[in-house]
C-alpha cells in the first residue's frame, strides 16, 4: 500500500535515496553521482515536482524523445533508464509508489561491440615510452612506467590504480589487493616478475625522495595521491608524441585479450578482472583474433 508520500517532492526523496546508497548500501560516490546526474537531466526537460507526476507516459516521452531526435544512442538511453529505474524501485520498496512506472517501457537492444585494444607490440611501446619520455625529474619516469605497467600486466582500472595504497601491494607474495573495485568488490590480482621489477624500481625512487604518503602512487611535489588529471595529461602527451591510440581502459582490454591468447582460462580471468558475470569476460574471446586463428587449425579437413 502506498503510504501517502505521492505528493512529496521528487528531489527530497531522491536526496534520501542517494544518502542511503552511500551510507547503507556502500555504493561508490561515482555511482551516486550517476544517479544524481540522471535525475538532474530528467527534471531539466520534464516539468514535474511531485512523485505521482512521474508516470509511464511521462517517462516514455522523455526517453523516446531524446532517442528520436538523435541526442542519445542506445547506450545513453539505457544509462539514463537504469539510473531512473533504481530510484523508482527504491520508492516502490519504501511504499511511496504502488509500482515502478518505468518497467513498462521498451528498451533498445545494445549492439555487441568488441572491446577496443592495442597490440602487444604497442603495449610494450607504451611502457617503454612512459619511461623514456622527456620528464624534468627521474621520479616521474619511474612512476609513469609503473602506472601503465599495472594496467597492462594486471588489468586494473584507472580508478583502482590511483586508489592503491602501499599495503595493498604485496611484493613478497607478488599480489595486488584491490579493495572496493567496481561494484564495491574486493579481489586479488597476481603480479608477474616483469611488473614486480617495475614496481620495485619505482618504490626505490619513491624512497629516495622520502615520500610518506599512504597512497602507492604519489605526486612529485608533496605527499598527495597522484591525480586523474595528472594521468590524463600524461596519456594525452603520449598519444600525441608516441603515436599510439590508447586509453587507460583500452589497456585493461589489452590485458584481458593477451591473457586469453597466452592460455589463461576464462574463470581465472574473470576473477582477475573483477567481473560479476562470466558472460562479461567471454566477449574477450571474440576480440582475440590470434586465439581464433589457433582454433581454426583444429578443423579436421585442414
Amino acid at each position: 500500500m502506498v503510504i501517502g508520500y505521492m505528493k512529496m517532492n521528487i528531489l527530497d526523496l531522491h536526496g534520501q535515496f542517494c544518502q542511503e546508497c552511500l551510507l547503507i548500501r556502500n555504493y561508490s560516490p561515482a555511482t551516486v553521482k550517476w544517479y544524481r546526474d540522471c535525475m538532474k537531466a530528467f527534471l531539466k526537460r520534464v516539468d514535474v515536482v511531485a512523485l505521482d507526476e512521474i508516470t509511464t507516459e511521462v517517462l516514455r516521452n522523455y526517453l523516446y524523445e531524446r532517442r528520436l531526435n538523435g541526442t542519445w544512442g542506445a547506450d545513453t538511453f539505457l544509462h539514463n533508464y537504469k539510473g531512473l529505474k533504481a530510484y523508482l524501485k527504491w520508492c516502490v520498496g519504501r511504499g511511496y509508489m504502488a509500482e515502478n512506472p518505468i518497467v513498462a517501457i521498451d528498451k533498445p537492444k545494445l549492439s555487441m561491440k568488441l572491446p577496443k585494444r592495442i597490440t602487444s607490440q604497442e603495449a610494450l611501446r607504451v611502457i617503454e615510452y612512459a619511461f623514456n619520455m622527456r620528464c624534468p625529474y627521474r621520479f616521474e619516469r619511474y612512476r609513469n612506467r609503473a602506472i601503465f605497467a599495472v594496467m597492462i600486466y594486471a588489468g586494473l582500472r584507472c580508478k583502482e590504480v590511483l586508489g592503491l595504497k602501499l599495503h595493498h601491494v604485496d611484493m613478497e607474495n607478488m599480489v595486488i589487493n584491490v579493495f572496493e573495485g567496481k561494484g564495491g568488490k574486493d579481489r586479488i590480482v597476481p603480479m608477474g616478475a616483469k611488473l614486480r621489477t617495475y614496481l620495485v624500481e619505482y618504490l626505490g625512487d619513491r624512497k629516495r625522495l622520502d615520500k610518506g604518503s599512504e597512497f602507492f602512487f604519489t605526486t612529485l611535489r608533496g605527499d598527495g595521491p597522484y591525480t586523474y588529471n595528472g594521468l590524463k595529461r600524461v596519456v594525452a602527451y603520449m598519444q600525441k608524441n608516441a603515436k599510439i591510440n590508447f586509453s587507460c581502459h583500452k589497456l585493461r582490454h589489452t590485458f584481458a585479450t593477451l591473457m586469453l591468447e597466452g592460455g589463461c582460462d576464462l574463470f581465472s580471468l574473470q576473477k582477475m578482472l573483477g567481473h560479476s558475470d562470466i558472460k562479461t569476460t567471454t566477449i574477450y574471446l571474440s576480440a582475440s583474433v590470434r586465439m581464433l586463428q589457433t582454433q581454426i587449425l583444429k578443423h579436421p579437413l585442414g
